[in-house]
């Protein structure tokens, strides 16, 4: 799909037909690919680079002095899966007056959440970059919050589930550290050839606060991927744990049944009415459930805190005064 764009009164706005500055192709197909390569000379490893979202981000200068940049985005919305978190590639060709925008899916790079007029398309490439850096920004909150709601899950659940949720969102979580560390040396080369590529002084200045952003960014990913894989070991245990514990529980229901499924079987047996023959029924066996309760709940006391590794009670030694020290006193 093509949608097309002209730079007017400082703004991008998309137009049907004719000439136009901006090209977007999202998703191409064959036919797309075909103008692009014959039409646009846009090179074709270029173009699957832009397409690929294992490629790395990079930044290019073909012979004709076409600026080439591939960066590493992540996807349109975070999801709520973790499986559904991953990076994407967009391909941006900038010279001979035009810009050509290749993407796999339909991402706003032209949001207007930037105060700048767009004058030129590198103010329109500056852009890119800076909505790039916030897409990063508000992901990672909403990882944040994805990782705090599977911590919840993690501490009350017994099964594996949300364990291998959380190591997807691992997995994620380095996809963006490489991404962003790619972008980061994209945008230290575009900024050491700044006026190469035709950045006015005011450009560059907004190429620093870009750089500046996107090491925030840099930091921010490392700090939730160190604390997703340093946790890992310890979500892990906790599933454990809580197996344990229940595994425990039923041991402990077992223990207290099973004397008492003794003398059910006994009790059911013809021995207990010839053993209370003088005794009318109700009562004896009212007495027999009785005592069965009595020695359920005694049995339940008994063994309830069983391997909870209650520490022994201390010996409570004597005062002894240390001789040649008035007032010093020790226990033996």
């Amino acid at each position: 799909m093509l949608r097309r764009y002209n730079l007017v009164n400082g703004r991008a706005i998309e137009v049907e037909t004719g000439d136009a500055s901006i090209l977007k192709y999202i998703a191409p197909d064959s036919t797309d690919l075909h103008a692009l390569v014959h039409t646009f000379g846009v090179d074709e490893h270029n173009l699957q680079s832009a397409l690929d979202p294992d490629e790395l981000g990079r930044l290019e200068v073909e012979d004709n002095g076409t600026l080439v940049l591939i960066l590493k985005r992540p996807r349109q919305s975070p999801g709520q899966q973790p499986s559904e978190i991953g990076v994407t590639s967009v391909g941006i060709c900038l010279g001979g007056g035009r810009m050509i925008l290749v993407q796999q899916e339909d991402a706003d790079l032209l949001e207007e959440r930037m105060n700048q007029r767009l004058s030129s398309l590198h103010d329109v490439l500056l852009r890119i970059l800076y909505s790039t850096i916030n897409h990063f920004l508000s992901h990672l909150r909403a990882i944040h919050a994805l990782s705090d709601a599977l911590e919840d899950k993690i501490v009350r659940s017994m099964e594996n589930r949300y364990l291998i949720e959380m190591f997807a969102l691992e997995k994620s979580l380095v996809y963006y550290l490489n991404a962003v560390t790619s972008n980061a040396r994209l945008l230290r080369k575009l900024h050491a050839n700044a006026s190469r590529f035709g950045f006015t002084e005011d450009q560059v200045e907004v190429l620093d606060d870009i750089l500046i952003e996107n090491e925030q960014c840099l930091k921010q990913v490392e700090i939730y991927s160190n604390i997703v894989a340093g946790l890992m070991d310890a979500r892990g245990t906790i599933v454990g744990n809580n197996q344990n514990m229940l595994l425990r529980q039923l041991t402990i229901l077992n223990i207290v049944f099973l004397p008492l499924n003794v003398l059910a079987s006994i009790g059911g047996m013809s021995e207990y009415t010839m053993m209370t023959e003088g005794i009318p029924w109700p009562v004896a066996y009212s007495t027999f459930v009785v005592g069965m309760v009595v020695l359920g709940t005694l049995t339940w006391l008994a063994i309830r805190n069983f391997g909870m590794g209650r520490p022994a009670d201390r010996p409570r030694g004597r005062l002894v005064r240390m001789p040649g020290k008035r007032g010093s006193t020790t226990r033996p």
